[in-house]
């Protein structure tokens, strides 16, 4: 959701040149920050696993990508990674491991947080951590139509506020939102 997936025939990143962040990430990124979210990147990067990549690679892979967002005026707090093969470890999506280690590094609380994600096991993931608005993008889809449907949501909860969404979303870019049924909605 933040780059252009490869073709399936390559499946991975595997060099910084090869990246390609998506044309409205940064400008999701940033709504999403404004609201008072932290910005975490959760990924399962199997293709160290298997040998497709290095870990330095992969690390020169979101020096990238970090690169990219900071010239679009984002920073991320955090960039998670699973390298490890299917069932290996309790980090990898759609386990929660990722998304506990980061809200114990940066000291969230994932019941006041909200996943978006491209793949139905990042929204698994996601309840399983106990983070109760989940939002199912299609991979390359715009980032901010998933950003609209969190303001909207967040609005509808916020007495008097009205709607701030920035306009120019691709709502049929969101393939699925899950609201847990107890969420406020409340910031903290």
């Amino acid at each position: 959701m933040l780059n252009a997936r490869p073709p399936d025939a390559v499946r991975y990143v595997l060099a910084p040149d090869a990246l390609r962040v998506l044309p409205h990430a940064a400008e999701g990124l940033r709504r999403l920050a404004a609201r008072g979210f932290a910005l975490v990147v959760i990924t399962n990067q199997r293709g160290v696993a298997t040998g497709r990549m290095t870990a330095a690679d992969l690390d020169r892979i979101h020096a990238a990508l970090e690169a990219a967002l900071a010239r679009a005026g984002v920073r991320l707090d955090a960039l998670e990674v699973c390298p490890h093969d299917d069932g290996a470890c309790g980090c990898r999506k759609p386990a929660p491991g990722m998304l506990l280690r980061a809200a114990d590094r940066l000291g969230l609380d994932l019941a006041r947080s909200v996943l978006v994600g491209d793949d139905p096991r990042d929204l698994e993931a996601g309840r399983r951590a106990g983070v109760p608005l989940r939002v199912l993008l299609r991979s390359d889809g715009d980032l901010r139509a998933a950003v609209a449907r969190v303001e909207a949501l967040l609005d509808a909860r916020a007495p008097g506020a009205g709607p701030t969404c920035g306009g120019g979303e691709a709502a049929d870019d969101v393939l699925a939102v899950e609201v847990d049924p107890a969420w406020s909605g409340a910031r903290a």
